[in-house]
């Protein structure tokens, strides 16, 4: 298994989407936000990837907050950034994506075994208040029975 240190993690991802299908992907980044994710600072909640005109992946809305010692060499906090994939997964997500009823929504940042950054995403459809409701159950259902089960034990 490849060793990784993660930078954030979007954690209303599965609360919001029921995520069909995980993606590794690359992303262009300027030397002052790398910076600035080095001391965990990002925020994936509101962002989402989209496809730009000439059929190209970009992460909008994405914040990396502004690394103070950067200067006058400082970036806009909510660009937009160039993801990379291989040709294939860039066809057939676009293909997904224009059929419709599907978002890709980044999962979590993190740095691979080489250093570079990596953005996962997630292929998913959003979630109605039904079904929302269900996962809040379940996950309450999922600690009662632990609790029970450690009570159980002692």
């Amino acid at each position: 298994m490849a060793e990784y240190r993660e930078i954030g993690h979007n954690r209303r991802a599965n609360y919001d989407y029921d995520i069909q299908e995980k993606v590794e992907a690359g992303i262009v980044l300027l030397g002052s936000e790398v910076k600035s994710l080095r001391c965990h600072k990002v925020n994936l909640t509101d962002a989402y990837a989209g496809m730009s005109r000439n059929s190209e992946l970009f992460l909008y809305q994405m914040h990396i907050p502004e690394y103070a010692l950067a200067n006058r060499m400082n970036h806009d906090p909510k660009r937009s950034r160039k993801l990379l994939l291989h040709k294939k997964q860039l066809i057939k997500l676009i293909g997904q994506l224009k059929r419709g009823g599907c978002t890709l929504i980044p999962i979590s940042m993190y740095f691979n075994e080489k250093g570079f950054v990596k953005v996962s995403l997630g292929l998913g459809k959003g979630k109605k208040n039904v079904d929302k409701r269900e996962t809040i159950k379940q996950r309450e259902w999922n600690r009662e029975k632990s609790r029970l089960l450690k009570n159980q034990q002692k």
